[in-house]
């Protein structure tokens, strides 16, 4: 009968983890680095992607709104024409010319050196909402001031081909002719065109110049009322190009004009890469300033008794002659466990200390002031002289 044979497995002990836990503990450690990378690459990415083409400017050819006027951009490309959308005066400078059209939305933005250079292109301008700008132009024309600015149904009541092919527009505002060959359009309903009307047309040195006094025609919500989508059409398609001049806040002026912005010297990738910048600094402070969770106890290799440790710092004391700092130790010492026994609270300011230990050991203030602030000894004697000193004062307080 053969013996069986018993296999005995040691058990083997390791450092007490597995490799969920692991798992976990390096996920714990990576998980703000890799968020950080991952949130960079995203804004990357993001700032890779291309522009949105549509906007939410008021009448911008690429507003696919209520008030924008990319119906109206769209079919005059239909047709043919070339529609260029700029917001800088230095762009209609270099698109328009003879030949050309070029659209003015609006005037608030509109400076002196900008209206001299829309003056200067020798373009056919159509000037919308743009008052002032229209007196500076021309001397033919000129905004009134008077007028109903809610759009209504105006007929044309002039000899214009454009506005007699309208029939009538949907518009408000008013503007008036002030010189020779100039033609009023579109008055309100129940007067004449000699009291102004809501669209005017002039020659000027050349060229023609067309006035609208409000941008109701020309937006999505009101091109298919009335005649607005024959006058805008018509207007604005005379020639094969047509630049959409929409004035902007960064607008610097004409070229050769007034010195670029230092935010336009700066590529175009700048206030990207800030944007990403600022976003990692705001993780990397957030990251850093985190709580670093609840304590964790460990064992101590090594158990030190609180006696060595008080000898060991007094060797290493007496070996650099470090005799104010041995002196500060015992004095400080000496002070909190005698007002802590006189009932005084650790915040006890020094005057209130040398008092109640100089009340309760029977010494002058002076005294006691002396022992615990007074000038550290400068030798090994003096050292334990104050020592012995500090030890008698010390236990005349506990004998209280």
């Amino acid at each position: 009968m053969s013996t069986p044979v018993v296999t005995v497995h040691e058990a083997v002990v390791g450092d007490g983890t597995s490799a969920r836990s692991r798992t976990a503990r390096r996920w714990r450690r990576a998980r703000w680095p890799l968020g950080l990378l991952a949130l960079v690459v995203a804004a990357g990415v993001l700032s890779a992607l291309p522009e949105p083409r549509t906007s939410t400017l008021t009448l911008a050819p690429d507003n696919p709104g209520d008030l924008g006027a990319r119906a109206a951009a769209q079919i005059l490309g239909r047709q043919g024409v070339d529609v260029r959308y700029v917001r800088h005066i230095a762009d209609v400078e270099t698109l328009a010319g003879p030949g050309s059209t070029v659209l003015v939305v609006g005037d608030y933005l509109l400076t002196d050196d900008q209206v001299d250079a829309l003056g200067a292109t020798d373009a056919d301008l159509v000037l919308v909402d743009a008052g002032w700008a229209l007196g500076a132009l021309t001397p033919s024309l000129a905004s009134s001031g008077g007028g109903s600015d809610a759009p209504e149904v105006r007929t044309a009541q002039c000899e214009d081909p454009d506005a007699v092919a309208a029939g009538a527009i949907t518009a408000g505002g008013s503007l008036l002719a002030t010189g020779p060959g100039a033609v009023v359009c579109f008055p309100e309903p129940g007067s004449s065109t000699d009291a102004g009307g809501a669209y005017a047309v002039a020659e000027s040195d050349g060229r023609r110049i067309v006035a609208v006094a409000d941008m109701a025609p020309f937006t999505n919500e009101r091109l298919a009322e009335q005649g607005n989508a024959a006058l805008v059409l018509r207007a604005l398609g005379r020639h094969e190009r047509l630049v959409w001049y929409i004035p902007s806040l960064d607008d610097v002026g004409a070229a050769g004009g007034s010195e670029p912005a230092p935010g336009e010297l700066l590529p175009p990738v700048v206030p990207i890469l800030a944007l990403q910048l600022l976003l990692v600094v705001v993780v990397a402070a957030f990251w850093r300033g985190r709580r670093l969770g609840r304590l964790v106890t460990e064992r101590l290799p090594v158990v030190v008794r609180a006696g060595e440790t008080t000898r060991g710092r007094g060797r290493l004391y007496r070996r650099g002659r470090s005799y104010g700092h041995a002196a500060a130790a015992l004095r400080a010492g000496t002070a909190a466990r005698s007002a802590a026994r006189l009932g005084l609270p650790r915040s006890a300011p020094a005057p209130l200390v040398v008092d109640a230990i100089s009340r309760a050991a029977g010494r002058r203030p002076a005294d006691v002031e002396a022992l615990l602030y007074g000038p550290p000894p400068t030798d090994d004697r003096g050292l334990a002289r104050l020592a012995r000193d500090l030890d008698h004062l010390e236990s005349e307080v506990h004998r209280t």
